[in-house]
């Protein structure tokens, strides 16, 4: 499968009076992410924790969160399955209460539905729902449970972006990657639609396709797939965390312009 290659390439955001800030972006900043125990998760955990940033992170497996937790203390792990309705109110009010609030969300939690990669027609109707309580009302539900305190940090100038991970297979018909490419679309969607709802309370909203990196999940869909040529987690990570950096310096940009004019 193909992926956007494409970087994003961002420079450290300018402080509002114009002089470059040598202040970490992310230093002190609270930042959740799920499916964080694996893959571009697990990555971002271990970067955004390197540049101070106050982390929590969200996984299904017990035994999984345990072993992350244990060996990155500074970070809060939470058990939950975003695919789960009734996980979600329980999962945001640890986060909350773990980070004292929330400045950043990071959706990152996926499945491929199918595994083996199936046809449509030859999908099952539970692999598909899967494929979309994952990937797309997961990240739905969890933002909306979120919205208050990302509304506060916009409010106050540190924080208010949401990140959806997204995939070039939401908008290219490949061929086996029907559930997957069908729940992405959605998302993708669904976020250009919390963009233009959200963006009056001075909140952020992305979709990052990170590309076609050597994680579980790829190996799970493309087992044959040259591991030489995809992309690594943490260069994924990297180019995620340039991305939030640029719009949250938008975001901080935004609210001093909006302060000054009052």
């Amino acid at each position: 499968m193909h992926m956007d290659k494409t970087p994003h390439d961002v420079s450290t955001p300018s402080s509002p009076t114009g002089f470059r800030s040598t202040r970490d972006p992310f230093d002190g900043l609270r930042i959740a992410i799920t499916g964080g125990t694996a893959g571009l998760g697990l990555a971002l955990v271990r970067h955004l924790l390197d540049r101070g940033a106050h982390v929590a992170f969200v996984a299904r497996h017990r035994e999984h969160v345990a072993r992350v937790a244990a060996t990155h203390a500074s970070a809060h792990g939470i058990v939950g399955d975003v695919s789960d309705k009734q996980a979600i109110y329980p999962v945001a009010m640890q986060i909350v209460g773990a980070l004292g609030g929330l400045d950043v969300l990071v959706n990152n939690a996926s499945a491929l539905g199918p595994v083996p990669l199936a046809l449509l027609a030859d999908t099952e109707c539970e692999d598909f729902e899967r494929a979309l309580a994952t990937n797309v009302l997961g990240p739905f539900r969890l933002t909306k449970a979120l919205l208050g305190s990302l509304a506060a940090a916009a409010r106050e100038g540190s924080g208010g972006v949401i990140v959806n991970v997204s995939s070039d297979a939401g908008v290219v018909a490949y061929p086996r990657w029907g559930a997957y490419g069908a729940s992405k679309a959605a998302l993708r969607h669904l976020s250009r639609i919390w963009s233009e709802e959200l963006r009056a309370d001075g909140l952020v909203v992305l979709t990052i396709d990170p590309g076609d990196m050597d994680t579980a999940l790829h190996a799970a869909a493309a087992p044959d797939a040259d591991r030489s040529e995809l992309k690594r987690p943490e260069t994924a990570a990297r180019e995620l965390a340039d991305a939030i950096a640029a719009a949250l310096g938008s975001a901080m940009a935004r609210v001093h312009l909006q302060e000054a004019r009052q």
